[in-house]
Order: structure tokens, then sequence, then C-alpha cells
């Protein structure tokens, strides 16, 4: 009897024991799972990007028909493509995705605007600062401004009915014309390229803030440090272009013909991304790219084929754009986290992303601001040869403090 006495207790301190370290243990892993936000969506069909960051298994539900998730599930980090049906309704509306993982569940709302009657008709009669909203953009075309580079449209002067029938104007459809020679004026002594393009100022027409550095008139991404975030007129971003091209150069060096750049992000000396279209002489059909550029001493500049190739000899892409074929880009910034997407009317949307973790972005004094227009990729053609685009919508968001 007096053994049984003594391994009683003894049996019972192993078991409080083992029950104590397998507590613990489950105690030590702890649950992770976050989710980015989204933006307002249009009243159009569209589709935006969200990015998990989980340690855990997860599934994706919806509550509502016009929303549809792609993927249903996944695994520690990853995309989720939140897409919506077109709304014919006079209402706004919104829906949840709800992502679940473990014992954790989070919820997104999704929201998206009510049909307006005349919402995206553009009037060839209109100057393009009535039909786009063009009140944190002003734009650079190449002409002389007296000092030996691009002529600048200040924001004041773009939104008091500004046309130039050589670079910019309404087109007989109501959108706006962005047209660029080889020949012209250049923004800096940095660049070799020509351009008539539109660029982000968030100061609007408060001139007393700086065009550069960390303030009012520039964005920084979600990563940098907070101070940055607080002093930027905002973090994080995205931009929405609907666009066709025209025209592309056909004369100069081979690996000069046929490029052009529609959209970009600019930081204080790099580019985050710049989107290329490009469609060579012989071909029929041309091809989308994009660079991400890091910081000097990050690594070198990274390339990105969507559709086709960039190549100076590629064939006709297969599933190329054509010239004058209506297209959408989008440019997303969360965090660390870039995608671009090409969104085409019947098509699959094409989606790529870039961990830029590790590309300089995120540390103090980085700035960022949004182009759009057309950024010349040739500067061997002949003179008057040209590059030209048409925008049908332009729209861009930043989260703010």
């Amino acid at each position: 009897m007096k053994l049984v006495h003594i391994l009683s207790p003894l049996v019972i301190l192993i078991c409080l024991f083992n029950c104590s370290s397998n507590d613990s243990s489950e105690e030590g892993i702890e649950e992770n799972l976050e989710l980015t936000a989204v933006s307002e969506f249009s009243a159009n069909s569209e589709s935006q990007s969200i990015y998990v960051i989980s340690n855990l298994e997860w599934i994706v539900e919806d509550n509502s028909s016009w929303i549809s998730t792609t993927p249903n599930s996944g695994t520690n980090n990853g995309l989720i493509s939140i897409s919506v049906d077109e709304n014919l309704t006079e209402s706004n509306r919104s829906g949840i995705v709800t992502v679940s993982g473990g014992s954790v569940s989070r919820q997104l709302t999704v929201t998206q605007r009510a049909f307006e009657e005349g919402l995206g008709e553009l009037d060839p009669n209109k100057p393009p600062s009535e039909n786009f909203d063009l009140s944190t953009w002003n734009l650079s075309i190449p002409e002389d401004q007296g000092n030996g580079t691009a002529t600048t449209i200040t924001v004041s002067q773009i939104n008091n009915n500004y046309e130039n029938s050589n670079y910019f104007y309404t087109a007989e459809d109501g959108g706006m014309v962005f047209k660029c020679p080889v020949d012209g004026f250049r923004t800096s002594e940095n660049t070799s390229y020509t351009r008539v393009e539109l660029r982000e100022m968030l100061r609007g027409t408060n001139t007393s803030i700086s065009t550069q550095g960390v303030n009012g008139n520039n964005w920084v991404f979600g990563s940098a440090p907070e101070a940055d975030k607080i002093a930027a007129a905002g973090y994080d971003g995205e931009l929405t272009a609907t666009l066709a091209v025209n025209h592309v150069t056909t004369t100069g060096n081979s690996n000069h013909q046929g490029r052009v750049i529609i959209g970009q992000i600019h930081a204080n000396n790099d580019e985050p991304v710049r989107i290329y279209y490009r469609k060579l002489v012989n071909n029929t059909l041309g091809s989308i790219y994009f660079a991400h550029e890091p910081t000097d001493g990050n690594g070198a500049e990274q390339w990105y084929e969507m559709i086709g190739s960039r190549s100076s000899s590629a064939s006709n892409p297969t599933d190329g754009i054509a010239l004058n074929e209506v297209f959408t880009y989008k440019i997303k910034v969360v965090g660390d986290v870039l995608t671009v997407t090409i969104i085409r009317e019947g098509k699959p949307d094409i989606v790529e992303t870039v961990n830029m973790v590790n590309s300089g972005f995120n540390v103090g004094g980085q700035y960022m601001y949004f182009k759009a227009g057309v950024y010349q990729g040739n500067n061997s053609g002949e003179d008057d040869d040209y590059v030209q685009a048409t925008f049908y919508a332009l729209e861009k968001t930043h989260t703010t403090n």
C-alpha cells in the first residue's frame, strides 16, 4: 500500500507536467491573419487585389452574388483577387468578404458606387480638364520653357481649359489625347527622351508646398517610417487608366522602335514601376511589360513581361493588343507589394506582383508620385516620328491619415 501511495502522486505530477508542457507549446504558436484594404469600386465591372498576411491555412467566403473571389483558399501569405459585377442600380451597395483560418476570422467590407446616367460619357466639345479630374496633375510638353528644358503646364493652367493641338487635346470621341514627337525638349539633363505626360501634384494649386520631398505634394509606401507617413499627403496608392495607343514610332534603332511608356510611379531618383506598350513594325499586335527599378545598391532593374515580349525581334504576340484597341492598366501599391493588372473586355485579367521589401523604397525620405500619358521610348527616330495615346478614364486613390 505504501508503494501505491508513493506512485500515485508521482503519476499525477507527470501528467500535470505533460499537460502543462503541451498547453505551453500550443500557446506559443500565435495565430496571425491580417488583410490589406480595398478602395471603393466604381459602378463598372472591375477587380482589385488584397494581400493576406498569415501563418495559417485560410478560406475565403463572400455574402453577395455580385462579388467573386479568387482563390477561395490558401496557406500563409498570399493574394486574393476581388471582382465585382457592374452595378446597374441607382444605389451604392456593399458586401462582406470573410477570410478565416484557425480560430481567427477577418471581414473586409466591399463597397461599390451606384450607376449614374451619363457616367463615363466624354464630351468632344470640352477641354480635357472638363472631362477628367485633373485637379491634382500638371503636364509636361516638349517645348522650350526658356531655359532649354521642357515646359510645365501648371495645375492652374491645365484646369483653365488648357489644350494644345500639337500635344494635348480632346479627341472626336471625347478622349484625352497625348501626342509626343521624337524631337523636342526634355524635362531634365537626366533623361534623353521627350514626353507629354501628367505628373501627380497632390498639393493642387497650393504652390507654397515644394514639388519634391516627403510633404503634402507626394505620397509614400505604407511600409515607410511612421513619421514619413504622417508628413506625406498619403500613403500607398492605386492608379487606374483606360486608354488606347494610337500610334508608335517606326523609325530609328531597332531597340527603340515602337515602344512607349504609358504609366509610372516615380520616386526620388528611381521608378518603382514603368509600364510599356510596344508594337514592332512588322507585327500587328503589341506587347505589354513593365520595369521595376530599385534604388541604388539594392539590385538591378527587373523586367516583367505580361503580354508578349519586350524583345526587339519578337514575333507577333498571339494575345497582343492592337493599335486603337482599348484596355485598362491598374498600378497598386500596398506596403511593399506592387501589383500591376492588365484588364481587357472579354478576357481574363493579367496580374503580376512584385515584392519590393528589398528595393530600398521603405526607408525614410523616399517619396512617390504617379505619372500617366506618353513618355517617348525612342530618341533615334526621325524628328517628326511620334507616339500617341488616347485616355478614356484616369482615376487614382491614396490612403490618408
